[in-house]
């Protein structure tokens, strides 16, 4: 573990630029996984080194664990619903004097305590092969089949379609939004091309413009067609001022249909995805 130089005297407490991290679940560790990550992005100086324990559902495989824990010691988050081996990994992290935490515990105790009811204590409950399943599944199908203005005849059985000029990260957000089982599409806004006249008669779908800064959008063109090997052949696609002119063209297209807009210049596909499902949740609670 290399640690920072911090005097004893000071008042901070010395802390690890890389610490370990064990991540032990009953089931896919998605959960840890996307806590983890939350968590440090508020610590930029710790690095964490992590160890993922997925499906830990019988004692050898604890014991296994525990091992592995005490052969590299530092935090220990979990997500188990088996009270015997809770009890069995939480006793040897006091005894190791690591911090266990079941980061799940304060959620489904609210829950509990709000709805008056008992949790079902199933291991993986969230990942079972349900109608939620079914339709993530389905989802993810609509969305491949309607990429890049596939089968726009078909928009309107959408959720959403994103639409905007290219490099706007599209396809990205579609697939993310896909995995959450938003049926997405995405119709590219082209050049010297009207867009799809069915796009601005849609009345089930959320439609959403999605537009960045010229600057950026012409240093990722660049890029692209770097990587490519195509820049003498398509000199336009990254020109700052055409691509300027493309940006204007489409905010006047989004503002004439009042469809709702989002700059991604400084968004990642996540943030992205989760402002369009708060503009979906609006739309649908008003329905």
């Amino acid at each position: 573990m290399i640690k920072t130089n911090v005097a004893a005297n000071s008042p901070r407490r010395t802390i690890a630029s890389y610490f370990h991290v064990h991540l032990v679940s009953d089931s896919t560790g998605e959960t840890l996984n996307a806590m983890l990550k939350a968590t440090t992005a508020q610590f930029a100086a710790a690095k964490p080194l992590e160890h993922m324990y997925a499906l830990i559902r019988s004692r050898p495989q604890l014991d296994r664990v525990i091992a592995e824990i005490e052969a590299a010691p530092g935090l220990v988050l979990y997500t188990m619903v088996n009270t015997d081996l809770r009890r069995i990994l939480e006793a040897r992290c006091a005894e190791l004097q690591m911090p266990a935490v079941s980061v799940l515990d304060p959620l489904l105790n609210a829950f509990a305590d709000y709805l008056g009811i008992e949790k079902t204590g199933r291991a993986g409950a969230q990942h079972e092969m349900n109608d939620a399943y079914f339709k993530r599944i389905e989802a993810v199908d609509y969305t491949l089949a309607h990429d890049d203005g596939q089968m726009t005849w078909d928009l309107e059985a959408a959720d959403v379609v994103l639409v905007g000029v290219s490099r706007t990260s599209k396809t990205p957000t579609c697939m993310y939004l896909a995995n959450r089982g938003v049926k997405c599409a995405n119709v590219p806004l082209i050049p010297g091309a009207d867009p799809p006249a069915v796009l601005t008669n849609l009345r089930k779908p959320l439609v959403i413009g999605l537009y960045g800064a010229p600057e950026r959008l012409a240093q990722i063109r660049s890029s692209r067609l770097g990587v490519m090997n195509a820049e003498a052949k398509a000199a336009d696609y990254s020109d700052l001022e055409s691509i300027r002119q493309e940006v204007l063209r489409s905010k006047r297209f989004f503002a004439r249909h009042q469809w709702p807009t989002i700059d991604v210049t400084r968004r990642s596909v996540e943030e992205t995805a989760a402002a369009i499902l708060t503009k979906l949740s609006a739309k649908r609670n008003q329905t």
